[in-house]
C-alpha cells in the first residue's frame, strides 16, 4: 500500500498544508482550479525545463478577491530573480497574461537542497541529461541527504538507464522511510531526464523526521527580490 499512495497526497489536510489555498463559489470552482494548473505548469516549464534550469521545488497558490499570490521555492533565488528583478517580473507578466488577473511572485529560498527531495529528484534528471553515470548520481544525492540530516531516502530511477535497449530500475536505499505513519515528515519528489535515447523518471522519498522535529531547508519570504525583514 505505501507505494501506491502520494506521501504528499497522503498527508495533506491533516499533517501537510494544501498546496492551492483559496476558497471559491460552485461556479468559478472549476476555472480557479484550471488556471492553477496552467500557472504550475507555466512555471515548471520555464524554471525546470528550459536552461539555466533555475530549480523550483514547489509552487503555493493564494488568492485574494483582487490578485493571484504565488510562492516559489527554490534553492537558486538569484536565477529566478534575475538582476534587478528583472526575471521574476517577466514570469510574473507571464502569469498575467495567461490567466488575466494581477499576480504577485514572492520567492522563498532553500538554504539545504539537499534536504528536498525535489531538488534531488530534479539534481539528478540534470545529471542523466548531461549523459552522466546513473548509479554513481544516485549514490552520491544519497550520501549527500543522509550527511545533511536526513534520517532516510528512497530513489528510484527508471527507464532506458545508460541507454541500454531495455528498461531498467535502479533502487537505492539508505535509512528508514516510514510510508505508512502520517507523523512523519517524508518528503517526495518527482522528475523526469528527456535524454536522446527517451525519458527517464527519477522518483525519492527523503524522511526528515516527525513533524516539528524535522530539518529546516527554507528562509523567510523574499517579496520583489528583497529579503523579508523580521
Amino acid at each position: 500500500m505505501g507505494q501506491k499512495v502520494h506521501p504528499t497526497g497522503f498527508r495533506v489536510g491533516i499533517t501537510e498544508p494544501w498546496r492551492s489555498r483559496w476558497y471559491a463559489p460552485k461556479a468559478a470552482f472549476a476555472e480557479f482550479l484550471i488556471e492553477d494548473q496552467k500557472i504550475r505548469d507555466l512555471i515548471n516549464e520555464r524554471l525546470n525545463r528550459t536552461p539555466p534550469f533555475a530549480g523550483c521545488s514547489k509552487i503555493e497558490i493564494e488568492r485574494t478577491r483582487d490578485e493571484v499570490k504565488v510562492f516559489l521555492s527554490t534553492a537558486r533565488p538569484g536565477m529566478v530573480i534575475g538582476p534587478k528583478g528583472a526575471e521574476v517580473d517577466k514570469l510574473r507578466e507571464l502569469v498575467e497574461d495567461l490567466i488575466d488577473r494581477k499576480v504577485s511572485v514572492n520567492i522563498r529560498e532553500i538554504k539545504n537542497p539537499d534536504m528536498n527531495a525535489q531538488l534531488v529528484a530534479l539534481d539528478i534528471a540534470a545529471q542523466l541529461r548531461r549523459r552522466g553515470s546513473f548509479r554513481r548520481a544516485v549514490k552520491m544525492k544519497c550520501d549527500a541527504a543522509m550527511a545533511a540530516g536526513a534520517l532516510g531516502i528512497k530513489i528510484i530511477a527508471k527507464g532506458r538507464l545508460g541507454g541500454a535497449e531495455m528498461s531498467r530500475t535502479e533502487t537505492q536505499k539508505r535509512g528508514s522511510i516510514p510510508l505508512q505513519t502520517l507523523q512523519a515528515h517524508v518528503d517526495y519528489g518527482f522528475a523526469e531526464s528527456y535524454t536522446t535515447y527517451g525519458a527517464i523518471g527519477i522518483r525519492v522519498w527523503l524522511y526528515k523526521g516527525e513533524y516539528g522535529n524535522e530539518v529546516d531547508e527554507a528562509e523567510p519570504v523574499r517579496r520583489g527580490g528583497r529579503r523579508a525583514r523580521a
